[in-house]
């Protein structure tokens, strides 16, 4: 476009001219590249969804990092070769409706680590022989409403990896499965679900038989199948057949299944689509066919009408592991067989109206029984008896409503370890478990109780592990509520009440319990003495409740504690004692939901929530509550910075009205300190004037003296040579400040310092005062003078306190008593020279003045 404009002459071109076709530039490039690339980045460079933007090719926006791509409902019409070369890292690629009617060879070439392709409705005309050449790794192949005619058309025998290939909705007319179905190795899924199938034929499935396919799932629902020619599954074994709303009639149904004589299959799934329902009524001997099929587990499933035609129900799956009925309008069980080896039995969406335990209770070998989502069952008056192997009753999301529970109704059930009775309408618990001692699990939850908070009810479940009693309008007056649960690990309470709203010593006995729910239980106390017991507790839910603290007291002893939810109560504020409670096990914790006090008095608190962004739950939902100009803001959003003036203001405020108290505080706790320091520059200007009377001044604590007087004053007074010592008791002048004593008597008058450390001398202030005066005299003089004695009996932890005497030790080199005779021969030789050392250093001082 621009080339065609003709040039002005040299010097004519208007510079707004050219600042207008420089901004058209601009934004031409900014809407092209708008334009360009308007696909959705979910995964950052992994995975794009460009779904319904009519693309007739890859976008050369897409990087060539992407992994997952979405180019469903596009224009894409023909594969060629390469197609999808510049994004070589595929692993899922979603072609759905994309007009494509031509697949070329190597279209998917070098699409090495694609594990998924979909080409969901695609009018396919024609699939080139090596059109799905170089997808060594796929695993999942979708090719649903192609117009697909044949298996035999696909060119996929060479997909070794392929686990999954869905057909469905096709116009395939034969279940003969081509050769190269025997090279699938992998393959464990093959749906031919609403296809044009009618008849299949001995040799159809010779391909499975040959690979012995014993995990395959064939699907072959929505198939409208006329005749089953018989042995044409004879010795296939599979994991799972599927063949609902296959049939259009009875008498179809019945020759059919007696076509799959001789098939071996871990489960069999049989019956209608609820919407789409060919048969409805279940006819005596329907199901006569499978007496010579092998299976593991049958699944029956939506049929309307049972009438009285049931008795043949369980002929020819007697011996089945395992047998599941569901949504089937039954109102009662068929007859029985004798020795039947069901194992587990599944009655959901039936219409029983009274459980049927007496009909049930002939399936001797049962380990499992579930009745669930009848809306019809609501009597359980009949009693299940001698199922010595039954372990899981599950008879929750019925209308159930009955008394005397539990042992009555279970007898001779003593292996039963999982009973759930949740979702019903009323039970009444009397508390007699006797029968079911070996309980591991007990679920009530959402079904209105009578009898547990008023008494123990669950003494006899000594061996309970879980048990749920949610929303079951249970009110908690008896302290003795959980006595006789020792074993119990999960206790879930939630939506309850307790007496007075307060939770007291009501968990006492639970000493192994890991997780607790007491959320929604109208909380406004615990006691602190409440999880006293529950050390090994790891999860606790005590949300949607009324409390208004954190008691350090009541959470301290959860030392295991991961997992804390806390939200939706009317908590202010975690006060710094609240804040060191929190367990440093501590995982989660949610603070979601209260009523929190964003005040800057509470700053402490806010800046812990900032720091502990990784601990907290859900704290976007931490909002302030007060005062009202941060109301909803979130605590993990509030500015700092708009406390920090009114800090300083108060600090400044503080520090005015508190500076003549401090000073005055100051001289009066420190004024020895201060008379100290002035006698010592007194001191300093008169030094030089005073002779030294004494070897050495002592100082020791007065509960030290008779040690000093008979172990160091006697020997050192009377000895050869003797020397001189100076000792507050006897040297100091009557009438003087302790203080000046302490400086002219005992540091002016001596030549060395001699102080006895012993524990008594540690924790007498007197003595550390002394000391002090006597470091400071050391450096005013700039001598060594101090000779530290250090007693065998001295408490080190507490020396270890005494920072500046501890450090001292560690710096200079002082001596031990200790009471053995060559300790104390080298304890003498070293103490009498040091303080000749002294004597001879003043000597040599009196001779240069």
């Amino acid at each position: 476009m621009l080339g065609l404009l003709k040039m002005p002459r040299r010097g004519a071109f208007p510079l707004w001219t050219l600042v207008v076709l420089l901004g058209l530039t601009f934004f031409l490039s900014q809407l092209a590249g708008c334009i360009l690339d308007p696909c959705l980045e979910v995964v950052p460079n992994i995975t794009f969804r460009c779904m319904g933007l009519n693309f007739s090719g890859v976008p050369t926006q897409i990087p060539n990092t992407t992994q997952n791509l979405d180019l469903s409902f596009s224009h894409l019409k023909s594969l060629s070769s390469n197609y999808f070369s510049s994004v070589c890292e595929l692993q899922l690629l979603d072609l759905t409706r994309c007009h494509i009617h031509t697949i070329e060879d190597n279209s998917f070439k070098d699409l090495y680590n694609l594990s998924t392709l979909i080409l969901t409705a695609n009018n396919f005309k024609y699939l080139g022989p090596a059109a799905f050449y170089g997808l060594t790794s796929l695993r999942r192949l979708v090719l649903v409403e192609n117009n697909i005619s044949s298996l035999t058309d696909l060119p996929i025998g060479h997909l070794h990896t392929l686990q999954e290939l869905n057909v469905g909705h096709n116009n395939i007319a034969s279940l003969k499965l081509p050769k190269y179905f025997a090279n699938l190795t992998s393959l464990r899924h093959l749906s031919l679900l609403s296809n044009k199938i009618t008849y299949i034929s001995r040799g159809d499935l010779d391909a499975l038989r040959e690979a012995n396919r014993f995990n395959l799932t064939l699907v072959l629902s929505l198939n409208d199948i006329k005749y089953i020619q018989p042995g044409s599954f004879a010795k296939i074994h599979l994991g799972e057949l599927a063949l609902r709303s296959s049939f259009e009639n009875f008498n179809v149904m019945h020759t059919c299944l007696q076509g799959l004589t001789g098939l071996q299959v871990n489960r069999l799934i049989v019956g209608e689509f609820r919407d789409r329902q060919r048969l409805v009524d279940f006819q005596s001997g329907l199901l006569s066919g499978l007496c010579q099929v092998q299976m593991q587990e049958f699944v029956l499933i939506c049929f309307r009408q049972f009438e009285n035609n049931t008795d043949t129900l369980f002929d020819c799956i007697g011996n089945v592991s395992s047998i599941r009925l569901v949504n089937l309008q039954l109102e009662e069980v068929s007859k029985v067989p004798m020795l039947s080896q069901v194992k587990h039995l599944e009655c959901k969406k039936c219409k029983f109206r009274e459980v049927p335990a007496v009909k049930l209770s002939l399936f001797k070998e049962l380990r499992m029984l579930r009745i669930t989502k009848s809306k019809y069952l609501n009597s359980f008056r009949q009693k299940f008896e001698h199922l010595s192997n039954l372990e899981v009753m599950d008879l929750s999301e019925n209308r159930l409503s009955f008394t005397r529970c539990c042992s009555p109704l279970f007898l001779g059930s003593p292996n039963l370890k999982y009973l759930n009775l949740s979702f019903n309408s009323d039970i009444s618990v009397t508390g007699d478990f006797t029968n079911m001692k070996n309980l591991l699990t007990l679920d009530f939850q959402h079904t209105k109780l009578f009898g547990p908070g008023s008494y123990p009810v669950f003494l006899s479940l000594q061996k309970l592990i879980y048990l749920d009693i949610s929303y079951t309008k249970t009110h908690v007056k008896s302290q003795c509520t959980f006595c006789g649960l020792h074993s119990l690990q999960v206790l879930k309470m939630a939506g309850n009440s307790f007496e007075n709203n307060k939770l007291a010593n009501n968990l006492k006995n639970l000493t192994r319990l890991h997780t607790l729910d007491i959320s929604s239980c109208k909380l406004l106390q615990v006691d602190q003495i409440t999880f006293a017991a529950l050390s090994e507790l790891k999860e606790l839910n005590i949300s949607n409740n009324k409390l208004l603290s954190f008691d350090p007291l009541v959470y301290k002893p959860l030392q295991a504690l991961t997992v804390l939810d806390f939200s939706h109560n009317q908590l202010t504020v975690l006060l710094d004692s609240d804040l060191e409670s929190v367990s440093d096990s501590l995982v989660l914790l949610d603070l979601s939901h209260n009523l929190f006090d964003c005040s800057c008095t509470h700053l402490n608190f806010l800046k812990w929530v900032k720091e502990n962004q990784e601990l907290l739950q859900n704290k976007e939902l931490m909002m302030c509550h007060i005062p009202e100009y941060v109301k909803n803001v979130s605590l993990s959003s509030f500015d700092l910075s708009s406390c920090q003036v009114k800090t300083s203001t108060v600090a400044f405020s503080v520090s005015v009205l508190l500076a003549a108290a401090v000073s005055l505080f100051l001289i009066y706790k420190y004024y020895f300190q201060l008379y100290y320091s002035l006698v010592l520059l007194s001191g300093c200007k008169h030094s030089a004037e005073r002779g030294d009377t004494y070897d050495a001044f002592i100082i020791h604590s007065s509960k030290d003296q008779e040690w000093v007087i008979k172990e160091l004053v006697e020997p050192l007074e009377g000895g050869k040579p003797p020397f001189q010592l100076c000792l507050y008791y006897r040297d100091f002048l009557p009438g003087v400040p302790i203080v000046t004593n302490i400086i002219q008597e005992g540091f002016l008058s001596s030549r060395n310092v001699i102080a006895v450390i012993s524990t008594n001398f540690l924790e007498s202030k007197w003595c550390s005062f002394e000391f002090d005066i006597a470091q400071s005299w050391q450096l005013v003089q700039g001598r060594a003078g101090i000779i530290m004695i250090v007693l065998e009996d001295v408490d080190k932890a507490l020396l270890r306190q005494k920072l500046g005497l501890s450090r001292y030790l560690r710096r200079n080199t002082y001596l031990e008593w200790k009471n053995r005779e060559i300790s104390r021969h080298i304890f003498w030789r070293q103490l009498t020279g040091a303080l000749l050392e002294g004597k001879k250093r003043n000597h040599e001082e009196v001779k240069l003045m």
